[in-house]
């Protein structure tokens, strides 16, 4: 018998215009109450809606343990809320591949529910770009208020942070502003093909030797 080779699933999406808010919430509820996992995007009548390869999930978990590890490094008190849907009604929705918060963290800690019209965005949301996105996804945080954006695509590790209404790309973080973030790309590079644990370990070496 001959051997077939299965291709590596990719991310797959959907654009839809000319969609309203209140059908953006009716999917979004089916799909919760099905524990489907479906990202959804809703910026100004546009959903999109992404299925996650094992690539993608794999640099956010790593991209997202790369943060707690600094933090715990540099002693930051943080308050991690993964995926959390952020919305801002009849406008705006995104689930990020990982958020933080640090200056806020006191703030959201607790809350078992997000609202934006008196709770705080997150200080740090990453997103994980790996495959082509029919949508920008920095406008609907931009519209959101976040006010810092970690974009990797698969490649480099890009930082933005919002400036009057729009974000600019820059090579220090708010949120860990003496430390070389860009650098972080090596150890994403890496993930696919390196051991987890090992990674991580090594990691935490790196930054240890920087301090």
């Amino acid at each position: 018998m001959t051997a077939v080779a299965v291709p590596t699933p990719v991310e797959a999406s959907i654009r839809l215009d000319g969609i309203r808010w209140q059908t953006y919430e009716a999917l979004r509820d089916d799909l919760e109450a099905q524990h489907r996992h479906l990202r959804l995007t809703y910026y100004s009548g546009t959903l999109e809606i992404m299925s996650p390869s094992p690539e993608h999930e794999l640099y956010k978990k790593t991209a997202g343990r790369l943060v707690e590890t600094l933090a715990e490094e540099l002693a930051l008190d943080y308050y991690p809320l993964g995926s959390t849907t952020y919305k801002r009604a009849n406008f705006a929705a995104v689930e990020p591949d990982e958020c933080f918060y640090f200056r806020n963290a006191a703030a959201v800690q607790g809350l078992r529910r997000i609202d934006l019209e008196r709770d705080p965005p997150p200080d740090l949301a990453l997103e994980i770009d790996i495959t082509y996105s029919s949508m920008n996804r920095l406008s609907v945080y931009a519209a959101l208020g976040v006010p810092e954006v970690w974009r990797y695509d698969g490649q480099r590790l890009m930082i933005y942070q919002l400036q009057n209404g729009t974000y600019a790309e820059s090579d220090r973080s708010l949120a860990f502003p003496n430390f070389p973030i860009t650098q972080l790309s090596e150890f994403l590079n890496r993930a696919i093909d390196s051991n987890y644990p090992a990674l991580i370990r090594e990691f935490r070496e790196w930054v240890r030797k920087l301090l």
